[in-house]
């Protein structure tokens, strides 16, 4: 049977400033007085695959505790002595372990609750209410059994029994612990607060996404990080996430993940004038407050940010070979410069489109690797217009093997993982399923980057939604998805209201 949970960490017990306890050592605080001994898993980060409940008190207990004076134990199914239980484990100090609900057996995948409490060698366990006391006196061996009876719902422990030891307050652990509140992990908490550790709780298992998370994990950094639940691992994964929270900048609407926490609203184009978009009808200043405007339009309609986006044609495909005969123009780094910085000011997105003509679209790309240093900056790829070595742009529809994209995806991923970088997006252009050859084979694991397919279909209504549903069948699982909406080209051009109709609910709308 697969183990339920594991843990990095080795345990060990301190022999110096100890003093010996029924089952071995405990640590002797000032004065005499008893505190646990407690100390941060030596990785820096380590993921408990715990379920929740006993399982997670257990594991939590076994990565930072290595001895305690006294165990408080309460049984999983009584929630009045479980709620009552973790204050008091932290205003001693020491760990809170739960009976579980099924009986305390090694099927459930770790050790058990005896095994634990064996290991942590206390002089008192502390049973709260009497589901808990019964279990323990069964097992308990030389620890003595204090019992407590159960406080009333929302009531805490103020009162101890004699015959409990003084217990000093443990030398808080140097580490964090990353708790997903949609699991039920509070006597692994209050374990890890009576270790001294700091709990950042979040909704998921991506510190990035949680913007109380980022504030918290920035504010106070810890030596090491330790996670609760097989959805954070694995742990060099988290770790890199964690890196990025503390280090990397922010998304426009927040966080360092795009979706689904936010919806952005682009205008399309290039600087030099209206040929090729909305975009170049009017000056940088221009685009941004006309970007806004269109954002705006869109925020009744969102349950997420809408964030204003600038979607810049960088590389324009031509119908001469040019110098480097790739049928391919490339904008200098330097004049889009300033409309990347001025975005980045303004709280707005800004994505960097590449029509390759006969380049290869990851060359491309690197072109524009410092402006892609900058976290509000993107990329997009333009099928249409990747050329076969006998083709020219306006001859026909091009098209790209996902390996190129992919490519592009590992490339960019690489980049944001050395500079720190909120998650980048990748946006693929597509109106046609023969502008993405194998389309099932696009890599979407990349964790640093996230893919969106975007429909740029044009025309009548009934043909755009003809576009749509061939596009959305054909992506990989449930990748978001955008669209384009065309002023002259549409008829007619769909309102906000109907755009925001479709299903998958578009990430990203574009106007060109």
């Amino acid at each position: 049977m697969r183990k339920r949970w594991h843990l990095a960490v080795v345990m060990s017990v301190l022999v110096s400033g100890c003093t010996a306890g029924p089952f071995g050592l405990t640590a002797e605080g000032p004065g005499g007085a008893l505190r646990a001994d407690v100390a941060a898993p030596p990785e820096k980060t380590v993921v408990l695959n715990a379920e929740p409940g006993a399982e997670s008190a257990i594991a939590v207990s076994s990565a930072l505790f290595r001895s305690a004076p006294v165990v408080v134990v309460a049984a999983e199914t009584d929630r009045a002595a479980s709620a009552g239980a973790g204050p008091l484990a932290e205003r001693l100090g020491v760990p809170v372990l739960q009976v579980p609900a099924s009986k305390d057996t090694p099927e459930r995948g770790g050790p058990s609750v005896r095994d634990e409490v064996g290991r942590l060698s206390p002089q008192v366990v502390l049973a709260v209410g009497a589901d808990a006391r019964r279990e323990v006196e069964a097992w308990s061996g030389k620890a003595k059994v204090v019992g407590i009876d159960a406080p009333a719902d929302g009531a805490t422990i103020t009162d101890l029994p004699a015959g409990v030891p003084a217990v000093e307050p443990a030398q808080p652990a140097d580490v964090t612990v990353l708790a997903d509140t949609r699991r039920d992990d509070v006597a692994a908490v209050a374990t890890a607060r009576a270790a001294g550790a700091q709990i950042v709780a979040l909704h998921g298992a991506d510190p990035r996404s949680d913007a109380a998370a980022i504030d918290a994990l920035r504010a106070k950094p810890s030596a090491a990080v330790l996670a609760l639940g097989e959805d954070f691992g694995p742990p060099d994964r988290l770790r890199k996430r964690v890196d990025t929270v503390v280090r990397g900048g922010l998304l426009p609407g927040g966080g360092q993940v795009l979706f689904p926490g936010r919806l952005l609203v682009c205008l399309y184009g290039h600087p030099d004038g209206p040929a090729l978009g909305a975009l170049g009808e009017q000056d940088l200043e221009g685009s941004i407050a006309r970007a806004k405007k269109l954002a705006a339009e869109y925020e009744p309609l969102s349950d997420v940010p809408v964030v204003p986006t600038l979607e810049i044609i960088a590389t324009v495909a031509q119908g001469s070979p040019g110098p480097d005969g790739d049928y391919s123009g490339e904008t200098d780094v330097e004049v889009l410069r300033p409309w990347a910085e001025r975005a980045g000011k303004e709280g707005v997105y800004v994505i960097l489109d590449l029509q390759p003509g006969r380049a290869r679209l990851v060359d491309q790309a690197k072109r524009y690797a410092s402006l892609l240093e900058m976290p509000h900056v993107g990329l997009a790829v333009d099928p249409e217009w990747k050329l076969g070595p006998d083709q020219v742009p306006l001859q026909q529809i091009g098209g790209v093997d996902a390996s190129e994209i992919n490519e592009v995806s590992a490339w960019l991923a690489e980049l944001t993982a050395a500079k720190f970088l909120p998650q980048k997006l990748l946006v693929a252009h597509q109106f046609q399923l023969s502008m993405i050859r194998n389309e099932q084979s696009l890599d979407t694991t990349r964790d640093e980057v996230q893919l969106l397919i975007h429909m740029d279909g044009q025309g009548t209504t009934g043909q755009k939604v003809s576009t749509w549903d061939s596009v959305v069948g054909a992506r990989p699982g449930d990748l978001p998805m955008g669209w384009k909406n065309f002023y002259d080209e549409d008829k007619p051009m769909l309102t906000p209201e109907q755009t925001m109709t479709y299903e998958p609910k578009p990430s990203m709308v574009s106007y060109q």
